[in-house]
């Protein structure tokens, strides 16, 4: 075979053509072409909003501009809460980079606190935005500098002021630090509160410095709507005052009471001591912070025999002249399973009239009467007043209380329940079973919001007196008015009177359930009542936990509490007169206008036309500070202070003056004080008898004012 041969076909597969290359490259270069035409149809068309909506948050910053919470006011339109202004500092920590050191040495100066504190925000957080600090003074703007701080950001926002500080805590509730209601009515009516939020488009340059841009759109935020409560302040101050001394001198663990309008249902005051203070909230636990007004369920004792006496009298199982035997201060009863069960009392007696017995509280009584009485009318007349159901107050986490259908009832329920026991109640549900009877027995549902106002004073909500059902008849009701009035004048609530007054009312001992058994040094002490007797104004229920220094029974240790607050509500005479007060958006009321930074000039013309008047402090041509604050709601004819520059740097910007409030009564002292951008610390009641700083002083807008306030003369009024 010839080699030559062999040779010839491998040099021809090694031989390429070059049109197939060419080929080759030009597919090449039209797949590539593809691709980056596909590439830009999908960014430019399909993904051109999210590229776009990166290039505007590279150029533009959403500030949120905070809305005002709503106010809450008493029922006379007395403040309770409002806003104070405040500002918080923000950082982007990708921002500042290097200049996070010299950030934090800024702040550390500023707010005398440890640089590392505010470095570790700065650089241990992968997050665009961290808080520096919140809801500070505005005076710390300038200490700040805000504006010579890249990558940091000043917000205004408005801080929750609780101008009583712990009066009425646990009913008004408190917020959290974006002003949220996390407890009580901040809560319940948190939606009509809190407003709407707006915001405003800052254009950022090359190196995120923030600037305002007309070209860039503002929304402004919504004022939240006001409350007006049915709670009087006056009242309030009272019930806390003698309600914390009545637990410090009976050495008691708690105490709470309730004053209710026995005509209306309304609220006119709720207290709970210990009390908190929603300024400083994170000083207290849950516990404090509940409203066991409302929330708490106990065995109510012998303030529960209002209903056993009601089931009697309008079953006509019982006369007050009849005779009962007391066996001496113990009853043995025999059970469906043949045993023997003792009923005691705490004196021993031997004949009593049901009057007597409902005056000494003798439980022995009372259980033969429900033996008339039957089990399915006792608990018919348990529910007609309101017990075992939730009664609808605008109060959060309210409880139903425990009260068992008959079906459900052993062999001691009937007897036990006569006098109080086997049986769950709120101090709300006593509150309004009494006030019930003081209305001639018509059961009215209680609430404690009166009005929803909006920003311009319009009234979106009225609440009217709500008619629950009729739970015994006017004779009945005034039968039980003389009985109670008996216990008061002779019997286990003789602590409980007031010379010149008639009161009405029933004590109450409950022993606690603990290991098995009914606890002797356990006890729920309480006075259930209502004054002036012959024509009910105020109910008041006053029960404390525990007590031991001055006895453990209702008439030794609550009835004494409840004698001090219808002494001191009572002396307030004018607050039990029909008069009708007129509404925060009455037609002879107006809100003050805003006129800080307008020309004096300017403002006077513009509080002229609100028919208000004016005092100018200061020589300065612009007002920098008025009080009381805009949207304060007064008469015509008010004077708004206004705060310009003295020509001396005396008064400048953040600066107000100090209106001078001795004589005047809290109240008063409140509108023209606390609405004007002034803290204030509050001890007493009464009328204005000290104030601190003095009156006509230039001070910071915010600084606290602390008043001290006395009684008034009661004798001349």
């Amino acid at each position: 075979m010839n080699p030559k041969n062999h040779t010839a076909p491998a040099s021809q597969g090694r031989r390429e053509n070059p049109g197939r290359r060419i080929f080759v490259l030009k597919l090449g270069f039209l797949l590539f072409f593809l691709v980056i035409v596909l590439r830009l149809v999908q960014i430019q068309l399909v993904e051109a909003p999210h590229y776009q909506e990166k290039a505007r948050r590279q150029h533009e910053a959403r500030e949120i501009l905070p809305a005002l919470r709503g106010n809450i006011y008493d029922r006379n339109y007395t403040l309770l809460v409002s806003n104070s202004r405040t500002v918080s500092f923000g950082a982007d920590p990708k921002m500042l980079g290097a200049n996070a050191a010299a950030v934090a040495g800024r702040f550390a100066a500023a707010f005398d606190r440890p640089r590392s504190a505010y470095l570790a925000k700065m650089t241990d957080s992968d997050r665009r935005f961290v808080w520096l600090e919140r809801r500070v003074k505005p005076e710390y703007s300038k200490r700040v500098n805000t504006p010579a701080v890249s990558g940091v950001v000043e917000i205004p926002e408005p801080r929750r002021l609780y101008h009583y500080e712990h009066i009425a805590s646990q009913l008004i509730g408190f917020t959290d630090v974006d002003n949220n209601g996390l407890d009580g009515l901040e809560l319940q009516l948190d939606e009509q509160l809190k407003g709407k939020n707006g915001y405003v488009i800052l254009a950022k340059d090359a190196i995120g410095r923030k600037r305002v841009s007309m070209e860039y759109p503002r929304v402004e935020p919504v004022g939240g709507k006001s409350a007006v409560l049915t709670l009087d302040v006056d009242f309030q101050l009272v019930v806390e005052e003698e309600l914390r001394k009545g637990v410090e001198a009976t050495g008691a663990e708690s105490g709470l009471a309730v004053m209710l309008d026995p005509t209306t249902g309304e609220v006119l005051a709720m207290a709970n001591f210990p009390a908190v203070n929603p300024n400083d909230v994170a000083q207290s636990d849950a516990a404090q912070r509940r409203n066991r007004v409302v929330t708490d369920m106990f065995e109510p004792g012998s303030v529960f025999k209002v209903v056993t006496a009601a089931a009697a009298l309008e079953g006509r199982k019982a006369r007050l002249d009849e005779k009962f035997n007391a066996e001496h201060g113990r009853y043995l009863v025999t059970l469906p399973n043949g045993m023997k069960r003792p009923i005691t009392d705490t004196h021993e007696y031997g004949t009593l009239t049901f009057q007597q017995a409902m005056e000494v509280s003798s439980n022995i009584v009372m259980a033969k009467v429900s033996d008339r009485i039957g089990a399915e009318a006792l608990y018919t007349m348990s529910r007609n007043f309101g017990f075992g159901v939730r009664s609808g107050i605008e109060l959060s986490a309210e409880a139903g209380g425990v009260l068992k259908k008959p079906s459900e009832w052993s062999g001691t329920t009937l007897n036990s329940m006569a006098f109080g026991y086997e049986v769950g109640v709120t101090p709300l549900q006593i509150a309004a079973a009494y006030a019930a009877v003081a209305n001639r027995g018509v059961l009215m549902k209680p609430y404690v919001v009166r009005e929803i106002v909006d920003e311009g004073n319009e009234v979106l909500f009225h609440a009217e007196p709500q008619k629950v059902r009729d739970v015994i008849s006017k004779e009945t009701a005034a039968t039980l008015t003389r009985l109670f009035e008996g216990v008061v004048e002779r019997g286990t609530g003789v602590a409980a009177r007031v010379n010149g007054l008639r009161i009405a009312g029933k004590t109450g001992t409950s022993w606690k359930w603990a290991e098995g058994d009914y606890q002797k040094d356990k006890s729920t002490a309480s006075f259930a009542g209502y004054f002036p007797a012959d024509d009910p104004k105020a109910v008041c229920l006053v029960m404390l936990d525990n007590p031991h220094r001055t006895g453990s029974t209702g008439g030794t240790a609550s009835a004494p509490i409840f004698k001090a607050i219808a002494q001191r509500v009572y002396a307030m005479s004018r607050r039990f007169t029909r008069s009708s007060p007129e509404g925060i958006a009455g037609s002879q009321r107006v809100a003050v206008p805003d006129v800080v930074n307008l020309r004096v000039d300017a403002a006077k013309s513009t509080l002229s036309a609100r028919g208000l008047q004016c005092k100018i402090h200061g020589k300065g041509e612009t007002i920098l500070g008025q009080t009381p604050a805009p949207g304060t709601v007064l008469a015509p004819g008010t004077v708004i202070t206004l705060a310009t520059s003295n020509g001396n740097g005396l008064l400048q910007a953040g600066y107000t003056i100090v209106p001078d409030l001795r004589g005047l009564s809290l109240r008063r002292a409140l509108n023209s004080l606390v609405t004007s951008q002034l803290d204030v610390s509050i001890s007493g009641s009464g009328v204005v008898a000290a104030q601190n700083p003095a009156a006509g002083q230039p001070v910071r807008i915010g600084t606290r004012v602390t008043v001290r306030c006395e009684p008034r003369n009661l004798a001349a009024g």
